[in-house]
């Protein structure tokens, strides 16, 4: 079974549980001041399955959609079924991990910080399969066709837009960090997608 599919199934059920269920919420959601004085190191990942409301989480599934399965296809082909869907895997959650360290540092005594988000882990399989496939075209609604690396670049834009807004626990700051996590935990994976990448870019320039 897909675990594009299922990581998206899993986002959506705990998203719609905490939303009934406050407490629920509190004990899941980032919170970096608990994190560091009550040694509640969970919260890194466990933030990652929480959404701020629906359009977050159609946002962030919707990107999940179309890349995952590209990732995860390539993964299985390239290391196998089983070691394919462990790496697959393994990029999502350290992606989500991985992003929320910088926010730790930034609000580690700020008590009135939190934040909630899969989407440092989305951002980390959207960079991988653009390093791994920079004009893939991904069609939009059936109609909106875009190259895989102009909708990522895209996406970053968007990010950087909310990030500066600041009016949501939100933790847009983590789509940056979860690229950078994505592009070079995906070359550590497959090394010679670097060679591809560039060949990619360069064969589709305008002159």
């Amino acid at each position: 079974m897909s675990l594009t599919f299922i990581l998206i199934g899993l986002n959506v059920a705990i998203s719609l549980y905490a939303w009934k269920s406050p407490d629920f919420m509190q004990s899941w959601v980032f919170h970096p001041y608990t994190v560091k004085r009550n040694n509640q190191w969970w919260r890194f990942l466990t933030s990652g399955f929480l959404h701020a409301d629906w359009g977050h989480l159609f946002f962030n599934m919707f990107s999940l959609f179309f890349f995952g399965a590209a990732v995860e296809g390539l993964y299985k082909a390239y290391f196998g079924p089983e070691l394919g869907a462990f790496w697959f895997l393994a990029l999502f959650v350290i992606g989500v991990i991985i992003s929320d360290i910088p926010t730790y540092f930034k609000h580690k005594d700020d008590y009135n910080y939190y934040s909630l988000g899969a989407s440092g882990g989305v951002s980390t399989i959207i960079f991988a399969s653009i390093l791994y496939d920079p004009m893939n075209e991904i069609c939009l609604y059936g109609f909106i066709c875009l190259k895989g690396i102009i909708l990522g670049v895209l996406y970053l834009i968007y990010s950087y837009y909310e990030a500066k807004k600041s009016r949501d626990n939100v933790n847009h700051d983590a789509h940056f960090y979860g690229a950078l996590v994505g592009v070079v935990l995906g070359l550590v994976l497959v090394p010679q997608a670097a060679g591809n990448f560039m060949g990619e870019i360069l064969a589709n320039l305008p002159f």
